[in-house]
């Protein structure tokens, strides 16, 4: 009677619809193992490799990694020799770039104490401002004798130079109309082409050398005043950069055609 009992009572107990979960968690254990594997191949970190190995071993029912690791591979960085070759040319350059800047900063020292010259370097080269009441006398584009001494001086440390050089004219906004210059187009053009003319007879390679007149367009000072026109009449003789910052180029939109 007894034995019926239990009998009757192990029969009614109800069926486990939950054993499906058992044969999940091994397929997600495989799973994990493949990724593991997976994972651990793409690194080339022997650490990695040890931990992974022992993890999936102790997984599986073993003692961890059964086979030996060559400790004598180094996880190294992969050599960028064009890159490293840039960057210690752009080194050196920089470096040229402020002795040159030093030197023409002594060179010009007077004029610079009177702060009616102006020495600055930036990624595009090392730029000499030089007042324009220092190399010509108003309204003119002829140098003076003493802008020729102080232009002498700096085609000097220019000549035995490699770099390009370019040499700009600027007039404040103030409108000037002669049978000479008609507009300050004219006139800032012609100065600048004076300073080259200077420095070709001194000795700089005329292909390195670059005339650009701007006019009135980029001032450095308000027109509103005499003293910031008289800044805004100026040459700047810029030395360019033999190896200037990387430009990265933009694509240009691509315009339908009208349908």
């Amino acid at each position: 009677m007894q034995n019926r009992r239990a009998r009757r009572k192990f029969d009614d107990e109800p069926e486990n619809h939950e054993r499906w979960l058992i044969s999940y968690a091994d397929f997600i254990t495989l799973l994990f193992a493949f990724f593991v594997v997976m994972y651990a191949i793409s690194s080339v970190n022997i650490g990695k490799y040890k931990v992974f190995s022992d993890a999936l071993g102790d997984a599986f029912g073993g003692a961890g990694a059964t086979r030996p690791i060559n400790t004598q591979v180094q996880n190294l960085p992969i050599p960028n020799p064009g890159l490293r070759r840039r960057t210690e040319l752009l080194r050196k350059e920089k470096e040229h770039m402020t002795k040159l800047a030093q030197d023409l900063l002594s060179t010009l020292a007077p004029l610079v104490k009177e702060g009616k010259v102006r020495v600055t370097q930036n990624s595009r080269g090392v730029s000499v401002e030089i007042n324009a009441s220092v190399l010509f006398d108003p309204g003119a584009a002829a140098l003076t004798a003493q802008s020729s001494e102080a232009l002498r001086a700096v085609a000097e440390l220019l000549r035995n130079d490699t770099h390009d050089v370019q040499v700009e004219g600027h007039t404040d906004n103030q409108p000037i109309k002669s049978a000479l210059y008609p507009s300050n187009w004219e006139l800032s053009a012609v100065r600048a082409s004076s300073v080259v003319r200077l420095f070709i007879a001194a000795g700089v390679a005329p292909e390195r050398l670059t005339a650009v007149g701007h006019g009135a367009i980029i001032p450095v000072a308000s027109n509103d005043d005499p003293q910031g026109r008289a800044r805004n009449r100026r040459v700047a003789v810029t030395i360019l950069s033999g190896l200037p910052d990387t430009v990265t180029e933009l694509p240009t939109p691509q315009i339908a055609p009208p349908q």
